[in-house]
């Protein structure tokens, strides 16, 4: 529970009492102190506006309120549609939950709208708590009295920018984490307030390591919370020297390259998936592959070739074999291979390019 929380809850119950007890002048006069105090009390909570839109960000929405820390405002993005442009429009899942917990939402697509400013500065935060959000202009995230901070899935300085879980995996990363920073103009740049690590499973993808930094991360939102209310936060400054970089990923970077180690390879397919998936090319098509398991790290030949079993896929990489566990040809649905062997007839020559 948060002080003011306890605070507050200390207050009411006392004004409670107070009023259940018999009238007369110095009853009354106890009153008036009580309801001072209780006001006194309630001034005492921080105001925080919540910043986030993925599911990366439910928990530390549902962390914050379950610590007792109250949530004045819950800014996310608009609904739209969240499978393809045909479905109707959706809420985000931070709106969802913000819905189920009786939280106001705001909706907003540009963040350098007058209004949006208008609408925070009314609302006087204390903190704006920032998790998976987008780039805030200078002018947002200076307006709460203690500072903006945010939440970033590595352990800064390392992997700033926008894809740090999935870079981490690619790169071969046995460890990572989360941390929070007060924001600068510089994003992933701002002193750090604490972090939190944990060990990358050998076969752990993306979206798995994503849900579990998710729940560690909300763990660091609540103590930092509880440090900035309490006065003992002790900023860290990043080091530029040791930053590395987690690009947004595209399709030019998202594609396999088979000249790689068959240890890179497998790397990279588990730090795309399940989203947004690496793929290849099979006869000028491509194909997404979105689960593999390293199968050796020392044989060599011809590279991208596949090689069949009677359900199993190996493609050669530079050096070693990966074995294809499930994978999506174009215009058709993601399938095992066993189920995708059982209806495809194997030439001998194929390979991935």
């Amino acid at each position: 529970m948060s002080n003011s929380y306890l605070i507050f809850a200390n207050r009411w119950r006392k004004c409670v009492a107070t009023f259940r007890r018999p009238r007369g002048f110095f009853a009354s006069f106890e009153r008036v102190i009580c309801v001072t105090c209780f006001l006194i009390a309630l001034k005492a909570f921080m105001k925080i506006i919540f910043m986030g839109t993925p599911e990366f960000a439910v928990p530390s929405l549902k962390k914050i309120i379950d610590a007792g820390f109250p949530i004045s405002l819950v800014v996310t993005s608009p609904d739209k549609p969240r499978r393809s442009a045909s479905d109707p429009p959706e809420p985000t899942p931070v709106k969802k939950m913000a819905q189920a917990l009786g939280l106001p939402a705001l909706e907003v697509e540009d963040l350098k709208s007058p209004d949006f400013e208008r609408a925070l500065r009314s609302a006087s935060p204390d903190v704006i708590v920032v998790v998976a959000f987008r780039i805030l202009p200078k002018e947002i995230f200076t307006i709460p009295t203690k500072g903006t901070f945010n939440l970033h899935a590595s352990l800064l300085p390392k992997y700033r920018g926008a894809a740090p879980i999935n870079w981490a995996i690619i790169n071969g990363e046995t460890e990572t984490g989360v941390t929070t920073f007060f924001l600068q103009e510089k994003v992933d740049t701002g002193n750090v307030i604490l972090q939190k690590s944990l060990a990358i499973q050998p076969n752990e993808v993306a979206t798995e390591l994503a849900a579990r930094l998710s729940e560690l991360g909300a763990e660091a939102v609540v103590e930092t919370l509880r440090k900035i209310e309490s006065g003992t936060v002790q900023l860290i400054q990043q080091d530029d020297s040791q930053a590395t970089k987690a690009p947004k990923l595209t399709k030019e970077n998202t594609r396999i390259d088979w000249t790689k180690s068959a240890r890179e390879v497998f790397n990279f397919i588990r730090g795309l998936s399940e989203r947004p998936t690496a793929w290849t090319t099979l006869d000028d098509k491509q194909v997404k592959i979105y689960r593999a398991a390293l199968l050796s790290e020392t044989e060599t030949g011809e590279v991208g070739k596949w090689i069949v079993g009677d359900e199993t896929l190996y493609v050669q990489c530079q050096s070693g074999l990966v074995e294809i566990l499930s994978l999506q040809q174009e215009g058709k649905k993601r399938m095992r291979v066993s189920d995708f062997l059982r209806g495809y007839r194997a030439k001998g020559t194929e390979k991935f390019v």
